[in-house]
């Protein structure tokens, strides 16, 4: 992408991470609540999954930020 990020390019990923960060916490409670431990390992993939997505979308945005693009 060249260019700077438009307010609502920057809203709209400000959206995607609260997203991730709600799923995150979901999938922790959801993984700690359960007495299944296969639904328990399932949670705990998804959330690590989510922070992943939650990780690569920051670095994204902080690489733009520094101007890396």
């Amino acid at each position: 992408m060249q260019g700077n990020m438009s307010h609502k390019e920057l809203h709209y990923l400000e959206d995607c991470l609260k997203a991730e960060q709600l799923a995150i916490h979901k999938c922790n409670f959801f993984g700690s609540e359960s007495q299944d431990r296969e639904v328990s390992e399932i949670c705990m993939n998804m959330s690590n999954r989510h922070q992943q997505h939650y990780n690569t979308l920051l670095q994204h945005l902080q690489n733009r930020n520094r101007g890396i693009q």
